[in-house]
Order: C-alpha cells, then sequence, then structure tokens
C-alpha cells in the first residue's frame, strides 16, 4: 500500500436522502448512533495501511470538515501520514464545481502527482461496509491490470442501481452495463477501484464524459485489462431513506450484521459540545422498556424503546414510546407520543401526545414521491412538532419548521410540511 493513494470521493449531494442532507454533505449524515456514513471509509482506509488520502468535498461541506478536522481520530496525521481536503477549484471556468466523480479526481490530478504513487485507489465516502484494500490491491497487481473494480452480486432487481459486468473465468471484464434495464449479470460495482496511475491520467484525458461508471470505466473494459475483485462481505449503499433506514437497523441485536468495535470502526469523538466521550451513561427510569434497541451515551429513556437506534443525548418521557425509528442527537420525544417507522434528525423536539408514523403506507409523498414511498417519516434537523398532531406515513418535515408552520393538527399520509407553506 505504499505505493498507493486514496481519492475519496465526498461531495455528493445525496438527494434521495431528502431532508437529512438538505443540511449536509451525505457522507457527513449521522449514523448508528455515535457514528457518519463517512467514518467507515475513513476506517476501512486507515486500517488496510494507507498512508495519503485525499478528500473531494463540495455540497455543504461544513459539517464534514469539521467532523474530519486532522485526521487525528482516524490516526491519518503525523510524518508519515496525511489527509487532505479538496474541494473544487473556483476562479479557472464557469463550471469550476465537480461535474462527476470523474472530472472531481481530474480536478486534483497534481495532489496525485506530488505523491508519484504507483496506483490509486478511489473510494465514496457514502458506504456502509467493511473492507481490507490491501488484497484487492495484491489482486490488482498480480493481474496486471490497468483497473480493478471491487464487485459483488446483488439481488438481479437491484442491478438497475448499478454498473454490473459480465466476466470471464479469470475475472477479467468484458463486457459492462450502466445502470441497465435488461441487465446481462448482476455482478455489481461498489464504486471502488484501483487505477494504475498512468493509464489513470490518459483515461481522464481522453474521457468523453464526467463520471467513472458512465464514461470511464466502459471505454476501459475496451481498450485496457479490467478485472472484477470479488467482494462477499457486508456493503450498502445508503443513497436512500429505506437503505439508510435498513443499515441503521442492521446494527440491531436481532440482527448484528454490523459490527463496528470489530471493524474497527472510528468516529471524530471530540467533534462538538457533548460528545460522547464526555457524556455519562445512558439512564433508564423505573418504567422503561427497551428492546432490540442500540442506545447510546447520554439518553435518557423513561418510555417505551423498541427496534430503533438512538444517538447520544436523545430523550424519550414516560408514557412515550418509539417503535422502528432512527432518532439522531439531542432529540426529545414528550410524554405520550408515539413514532413508528420515523427517523428524526439532530435537535428536534416531538410534542406531547403526538402520534407519527400511522396510517397506511402506500400513499407516496406528493412533492418528493421518488424519494418517500416507503412508509418512512422523516422529520427534518431543529424542527418543533406541535403536541396532540397526528402525522402519517411517507411525510416530510423540513429542517427547523415551528409549530406555527403546521397547518393543522392532522397531516395526511403523504404530505409535507415545510416553512414556504
Amino acid at each position: 500500500m505504499r505505493r498507493t493513494v486514496g481519492m475519496l470521493l465526498a461531495g455528493g449531494v445525496g438527494s434521495r436522502l431528502g431532508v437529512l442532507a438538505m443540511v449536509r454533505a451525505k457522507p457527513a449524515v449521522p449514523f448508528g448512533g455515535i457514528y457518519r456514513i463517512i467514518d467507515f471509509t475513513l476506517s476501512n482506509a486507515a486500517n488496510s495501511g494507507l498512508s495519503n488520502l485525499g478528500i473531494l468535498t463540495q455540497y455543504k461541506p461544513l459539517s464534514l470538515m469539521k467532523h474530519i478536522g486532522t485526521g487525528a481520530a482516524w490516526d491519518w496525521i503525523g510524518r508519515t501520514r496525511r489527509v487532505e481536503i479538496l474541494p473544487p477549484r473556483t476562479g479557472e471556468k464557469d463550471s469550476d464545481w465537480y461535474r462527476g466523480t470523474a472530472d472531481a479526481v481530474g480536478q486534483n490530478l497534481d495532489f496525485i502527482r506530488d505523491l508519484n504513487p504507483e496506483r490509486v485507489l478511489i473510494l465514496s465516502g457514502d458506504h456502509i461496509y467493511w473492507m481490507d484494500y490491501g488484497p484487492m490491491v495484491d489482486f490488482h497487481r498480480q493481474k496486471g491490470a490497468d483497473l480493478t473494480i471491487a464487485m459483488m452480486r446483488v439481488p438481479w432487481e437491484d442491478t438497475r442501481h448499478f454498473g454490473v459486468a459480465v466476466v470471464d473465468s479469470d475475472q477479467r471484464i468484458r463486457e459492462w452495463q450502466e445502470k441497465p434495464t435488461e441487465p446481462k449479470s448482476n455482478l455489481a460495482s461498489m464504486g471502488v477501484y484501483v487505477f494504475n496511475t498512468d493509464y489513470l491520467f490518459k483515461a481522464l484525458a481522453e474521457r468523453s464524459g464526467h463520471d467513472f461508471g458512465k464514461n470511464v470505466v466502459p471505454k476501459a473494459v475496451a481498450e485496457a485489462k479490467v478485472y472484477a475483485f470479488p467482494f462477499e462481505g457486508y456493503w450498502r449503499d445508503v443513497g436512500t431513506l429505506r437503505a439508510y433506514f435498513e443499515a441503521n437497523r442492521d446494527l440491531l441485536p436481532s440482527r448484528a450484521l454490523i459490527q463496528p468495535q470489530e471493524w474497527g470502526v472510528r468516529t471524530n469523538w471530540g467533534e462538538e459540545p457533548g460528545r460522547p466521550g464526555d457524556r455519562p451513561p445512558a439512564r433508564y427510569g423505573p418504567n422503561a422498556r427497551v428492546t432490540d434497541s442500540l442506545v447510546s451515551p447520554g439518553c435518557k429513556i423513561a418510555g417505551e424503546v423498541v427496534g430503533s437506534v438512538l444517538s447520544p443525548g436523545v430523550v424519550v418521557e414516560e408514557g412515550a414510546s418509539v417503535h422502528n425509528s432512527i432518532l439522531m442527537h439531542e432529540v426529545r420525544v414528550r410524554k405520550g407520543a408515539a413514532l413508528d417507522h420515523v427517523i428524526v434528525d439532530k435537535r428536534v423536539d416531538v410534542g406531547r401526545g403526538c402520534v407519527i408514523g400511522t396510517g397506511p403506507s402506500d400513499q407516496p409523498n406528493r412533492r418528493f414521491p421518488d424519494h418517500v414511498y416507503t412508509g418512512l417519516t422523516v422529520l427534518g434537523k431543529g424542527c418543533e412538532i406541535p403536541e396532540d398532531t397526528v402525522i402519517g406515513r411517507n411525510c416530510i418535515v423540513f429542517p427547523w419548521v415551528t409549530t406555527s408552520h403546521f397547518p393543522a393538527s392532522v397531516i395526511p399520509c403523504g404530505e409535507t410540511v415545510a416553512p414556504q407553506d
């Protein structure tokens, strides 16, 4: 790994995560109680022995940059290891923002050139998985490849979301389809690439578009030696609300599919006041009932919590219930409130007697039908829900909405509450 440089793509808008990504970059979205999504890729890179990592940011990067800091939380610091934030270049052209994954790397070739590596490892910051990149780099070298892509089998119905490959008996990719409607294979790209540096520079110079999957990889398959590195562990793209919700629930004791401690996943404990490392243990009242849930430090539980993930500082008051939900930092669920299949961003105040996540789940959100349609309701950061409010399924409450923004005490399934309303 000494002659390999990492480039971590972390500038995505994350539009399918809706209100969760309105206030931060997708890789900075909190996950699993004490982590952020990007922690998994950062930890993989550090644990794999990578020495130099460039992080390409763009969309609302402040919380992400604050979280990464110097990189010390992942041991990205010292004479032989470093992490560097690489924002878009400005002032050279009218369109100076990154226009795609390949364009993002292409704008930062000087970072790679200065380090003079033999290989470039390109990673995505919005996936939850554990992987040692060392065997993939070894595989790449043994095959004499120009490009190697980490790939895994996915259900056939999911292939339309990925680039898929047809390979021969030696794992060489012979055909590539990007998000096909009629797939020839269910071997899907994980968005992890190893390029020989000279070929990467050549491919970026000759590309006709801005993305690796759409433009660079198909051309490489036609002209170069491109191989698929088989992966069989846990990996999930959390780019949709349902995927994000299910990945969080993969941490629950009943599933235990994600093992952050065993995987060596680290986070920045010193990122903000009231950080988890300084919080007391969770406290439980005499009538508290907690089943199959993950409860972080600093939580106070007096009610019922079932099948849920609670971040630090969450308060569930007496008589309140939280079922099958994800609650981020400092959420307060007041007396008598009931939540079911709800994702709640930071510092939300749920008023007394509220019922959130009720009714049929077959009515998609009217404003965002392609994003919220699986029965989940999402409450944006810092919003306030008036007491005794009933909110149906597939509903959205925008960040920073206050009680004065609610048009009625009942919000039907599929509706949205936003400041402009």
